[in-house]
Formats: structure tokens, sequence, C-alpha cells
């Protein structure tokens, strides 16, 4: 195995572990890879750089892949279940950890009492992950930001690893609650709270929301009632979708902090919008021929995100598109550059050359060919706006809110929080209405800084 860069999963609370749950089986498969972690597979690609999610163990003249992987919740039953399920034998016996109490779908108790209780624990397996690492590129956590414990304990979590891994990329997949497909009535509370500190810790949050996977369901997969597993597994498609370019060779965005650096203009914007193309009916499967053209197109597609907000109401400030399959880069580039060009007025202008394309020749198990996008789009200011609004509904009567403060919370965090997510849906707004032509301003206005300071 070459040394890779290597990222660790962490994976907190009942959805982060059950979307998990999909991403690692969707993902030994693509790496040739059977439940137990032993290579059965044909193509050499899908070793090379295995090693950036798994660690090769020899035993018995075989290696055993093994996930770099931390399995956590505040109650046992969903971690006892994957232990118990067909991937037990997968993960590290010493990676699952947790509490007895749960959180009771309560930010504080997984933030401030039960996921504290917790956190040292969890540090040292973190730790114990990312010593044998040559060059540790980051940390991938997937939660959900409706609940306590993916919500709380997940927010916790990211502090910490800030903290203690100050120059690793924090990159999250974080499970937006929708009013629509609601599970409980505090998930506002949960998520504001929980943005407030992705807006500060992450470095990348890929967001999905419930309502958006529900509509591709209904939609393009004529599937009015799915169940979770049917929506998880939406979700690791996008997953391994965006993971492809660091998980084999190709020649764009290999690590994090590449796709970093070409999608986030600014600290605070790192807020991104995953699509996935082709999305199909397997009962319709075989009449399914997607040109190149289409494919591009259809990632720009409302019909293809995965948070329920309309990129058509927004304008692109960054876009990384990612192809797999027998494709030619030409064919690839081209037919990017000219949705551009027909939609230029939804692509901001003061960022020449601002979506990257990325080609890797694998395709995704059952595919010929499929291309996922990571957009940077001022249309994500609805989400935020949408959680604002049923968030302040509630805390301006103070509903709810002695759960929080009886964990020892202060209301003056939830103000701080909402202020917060405010702030970022005006800066999301500045940059949307930023055109070319406040460049001249800002030209002139430097001139008369100059000026004055040769007058001094």
């Amino acid at each position: 195995m070459h040394s890779s860069r290597e990222i660790i999963n962490v994976q907190v609370g009942q959805a982060g572990n059950q979307v998990g749950e999909a991403f690692w089986n969707m993902l030994i498969a693509e790496h040739g890879l059977d439940q137990s972690g032993l290579y059965q597979g044909s193509d050499p690609l899908q070793l090379q750089r295995a090693g950036v999610y798994f660690t090769g163990i020899e035993s018995n003249r075989a290696t055993k892949y093994v996930p770099r992987s931390v399995q956590i919740d505040l109650e046992s039953g969903v971690c006892d279940r994957l232990r118990g399920g067909p991937l037990g034998g997968l993960f590290r016996p010493d990676t699952y950890i947790h509490g007895e109490s749960g959180a009771g779908n309560n930010w504080a108790k997984g933030f401030y009492t039960e996921g504290a209780e917790l956190i040292e624990s969890i540090l040292d397996v973190v730790r114990r992950q990312a010593e044998p690492c040559d060059a540790l590129q980051g940390f991938q956590i997937i939660h959900s930001l409706g609940g306590g414990t993916g919500a709380g304990l997940g927010s916790l979590l990211l502090s910490k690893i800030r903290e203690e891994f100050p120059d690793r990329m924090l990159a999250t997949f974080s499970i937006l609650p929708s009013p629509k497909v609601s599970e409980t009535i505090v998930e506002p509370y949960n998520a504001m709270l929980s943005l407030h500190q992705l807006v500060d810790n992450g470095d990348l949050t890929i967001c999905i929301d419930n309502e958006a996977l529900y509509d591709i369901h209904a939609r393009t997969l004529k599937n009015t009632s799915p169940s979770f597993a049917d929506l998880n597994r939406l979700i690791a498609q996008v997953m391994c979708g965006v993971s492809t370019s660091l998980r084999f060779p190709g020649q764009l965005n290999g690590d994090l902090r590449k796709l970093g650096m070409n999608l986030v203009p600014f600290p605070r914007l790192h807020f991104l919008m995953p699509s996935y193309a082709p999305f199909y009916n397997p009962a319709a499967r075989s009449f399914q021929g997607t040109s190149i053209p289409e494919l591009t197109k259809a990632l720009f597609d409302r019909k293809n995100l995965l948070v329920a907000c309309n990129p058509a109401h927004g304008r692109y400030l960054t876009a990384a598109t990612i192809f797999r399959g027998k494709i030619s880069s030409r064919e690839a580039e081209v037919s990017v550059r000219d949705l551009q060009q027909k939609n230029s007025a939804h692509f901001v202008e003061w960022i020449p050359d601002n979506v990257s394309v990325s080609l890797v020749s694998v395709p995704p198990v059952g595919q010929t060919q499929s291309a996922t996008a990571l957009s940077n789009s001022t249309a994500i200011q609805e989400l935020f706006k949408r959680t604002g609004e049923s968030f302040s509904s509630m805390f301006k009567r103070r509903a709810f809110l002695h759960w929080y403060t009886g964990e020892g919370m202060d209301i003056m965090e939830f103000s701080e929080a909402e202020s917060n997510t405010n702030d970022l849906i005006s800066e999301y707004q500045q940059y949307q209405e930023a055109t070319t032509e406040d460049d001249e301003e800002v030209e002139t206005y430097e001139e008369e800084a100059d000026a004055s300071l040769g007058a001094q």
C-alpha cells in the first residue's frame, strides 16, 4: 500500500452511525473488499489509495483492510446493532464508544453533560487512530443536526478535534432537519446551536437534508415511502462520489485541503451543496443513456441536489465536479464550460474558472459512469433561513428552553447562535449581490487610501 494521506472517519449518533454503515458498505464494494476487509477485487486501482480510509493489517499472509473509523453514540443500541451486524467484524473492536443514558434529543446533554463525560475516552481512541498515520490529512464527521447526540456531542467533538489538531482539515457530512420530515419538535434548536459551532470550527460542511432525499425518491426513483435504509443509501452514494478524488488516482483535488482551497473563498462560507447524477429508477435503468452534457446539466439541476433549496435563487461562488467512468477529460471540461457560459448569470464573475473538473476512471459499483458535484452557492442561505424561522418562532416564546437550561446551558447561547446564523445569511447575500462593478468602487477607494497615505 502506498503511503496515502489518511482520513479518520467519526460517526456520531443514530443517524451518523446508520449513514456511516451504508457508507462503509459501499466503500468496501468500491475497493473490492469483502465484509471482513479482505481483498477480493481484480482492479489494481482499487487498492492503490485504499490507505486513505483503511489501515492494512497483515494476518496469516493476507492483508486485512480495517476502516480508520470511530463509532460513537450516547446509548448502546445503534453501536450494538452495528457490532452484531454484517459489518461487525470490519471495525476495530475498541473503536465503538457509547454512553448508557442517551441524549433524549437534547443538544445540551450531548454538548455539556452526557457528552462531556464521554469526550476524553473518545479523544483517546481518535489519538490512537491518528498516531500510526504518516500524513493525516484530516477528519470527516458524519452526524445529523436535529437530535441530541449527533448535534450536541458532534459539535463538542468538532471543537475538541479543532483544538487538538489545529492544522488538519475538518470536513463534516451534516444532515439538516427539515420541517416536512420532522422527527422531534426541538430540532430547530439543536440545528441552530450546531450551525453556530460549524460556522466557527469546520473547514468543509457538506449539507444534506431529509426533504431533498424524500423528493429524489418520490420524483426520480418513483418510491413514495422510502425507508431510512433507502435514504441512507442515497447519502452513501454521494459520500462515495465526493470522496472519489481522494480515494482513487485522478488529476485534481487529490485531498481534502485542495478540495477546500478550490471551494472555500471565505472561511465562514464553507457550507456546500452536494448533487449527484444519474439518480435512476432501477426498473427503468436500461433505458438511461447519459451523455456527458446531460450528466453535467443534471449536477446543476435542482432535482439532483441533496439540499432542498433552489440554486436559481442564488449564485455559484465555486463548484467542484467529479466525473467517474470512461470519460474523456476534454469532453467533461467542455461540457462544464458550456454550462457555465449558458448560465453565466448564476455564477459570480469575480472568481474566474470557479468550477473545477476532476476525472476518475473507476466507476461506482453497478454503474458505468456517474458524476458528483459540490457547490458553494449563495442559495444555501434558504436552508439557514428555514431553520432560523422555526427557531425564532419557538425561541421568542422561550418554549422548551427549560430542558436546555436544566443541563446548565445559558440562554445567551441561543441568542448568540441565532445572531451568528443571521450574520452568515447576510454574508451570503452580500456576495450574491457583489458584481464586477463593485470592483471599480474598491479600486477608487484604494486609490484614495493610497493618496491620503502619500499626503501623510
